[in-house]
């Protein structure tokens, strides 16, 4: 790839449209964050826990400072923090006890449902101008995004 694509190329007007996008929820994340007394590491750790439950994959401590880029007292730090704020608990692992678990407390949970409900609405609502099989491309166009990014994040040496 050249180091200027021509501007007719529609898979840099889509990296435009992304970063765009991009840029837009992380206005919207870093307001969140302001009016809730958060780091932008806390709602990106807030996030990453949230997506585990989701997945039902259990979080720890040191899986969450891997993905957060964070080292072991940071990512300590900003645990405590979060459970100082009643947004997140540690609990033992039921089947092993020398693991401790992070989850998300209800409260958290609540937060940002009252904060990020409304703009969830407003994309489900766009979304109803696509059918079943655009969404499809969107997600696997996204899903690929992700993948690539994450692949370029963890090419990247820390400073």
């Amino acid at each position: 790839m050249s180091a200027v694509e021509p501007p007719h190329d529609p898979r840099l007007r889509l990296v435009h449209q992304l970063r765009a996008a991009t840029i837009e929820f992380d206005l919207l994340a870093a307001e969140f964050a302001a009016r809730n007394g958060l780091h932008p590491t806390d709602l990106r750790a807030l996030i990453a826990l949230l997506d585990a439950a989701r997945a039902e994959r259990p979080m720890t401590p040191g899986r969450l400072g891997e993905q957060l880029r964070l080292n072991s007292a940071g990512t300590t730090t900003l645990i405590d923090r979060l459970e100082r704020l009643g947004l997140v608990r540690r609990d033992r692992d039921t089947t092993d006890r020398r693991r401790v678990l992070l989850t998300v407390e209800p409260q958290a949970i609540d937060l940002g449902w009252s904060f990020f409900g409304p703009a969830i609405g407003t994309l489900l609502t766009a979304m109803d101008a696509f059918t079943p099989a655009e969404l499809d491309t969107a997600e696997r166009f996204l899903t690929a995004m992700t993948t690539a990014a994450a692949r370029t994040n963890a090419a990247t040496p820390d400073p």
